[in-house]
């Protein structure tokens, strides 16, 4: 079988991979089952036509769009897993498009204003977070005895 100009040639990785595999591959989930049911719940999509299969054949230069949780990624698929490794060599099986298609939609900002990843992204400190997203801390939860006078 012969590979195409654009198709990078590792030893021992197939032109062609299950897409629940690819995803456990590419460390978009934790588990295999888990990229299985996302498959099967209707929250992958293969160059925008939805997938319900775990068996999909994914191929190089497919576009994978993934809904997360809150977050939604865009991933070009650059190359085919093998195993799965460190998330460095995972970071190479595929190429980031999310950021990019989130300033072409809002004029430039490289997030969506609500979106979770800008929030988390502008939050450099650790334990920083949105006020009033999810269950009150300790601190918010002080502060709110102390201002209906219970302390």
């Amino acid at each position: 079988m012969e590979h195409g100009a654009d198709e990078p040639q590792v030893a021992g990785a197939p032109s062609a991979q299950r897409l629940d595999k690819w995803l456990w591959f590419a460390r978009v989930v934790k588990s295999r089952t888990m990229a299985s049911g996302l498959v099967t719940s209707g929250k992958v999509r293969v160059n925008r036509v939805k997938v319900d299969k775990p068996s999909h054949a994914l191929k190089f230069g497919d576009v994978v769009t993934v809904n997360v949780g809150r977050k939604v990624r865009v991933l070009r698929v650059v190359a085919m897993g093998v195993r799965r490794g460190p998330a460095t060599e995972a970071q190479g099986l595929f190429e980031e498009l999310t950021e990019s298609v989130a300033s072409s939609i809002s004029g430039g900002s490289a997030a969506l204003p609500g979106d979770a990843a800008g929030r988390d992204a502008g939050n450099k400190l650790a334990g920083m977070r949105v006020a009033g997203a999810g269950r009150p801390t300790k601190r918010d939860r002080r502060l709110i005895d102390q201002f209906r006078g219970r302390r």
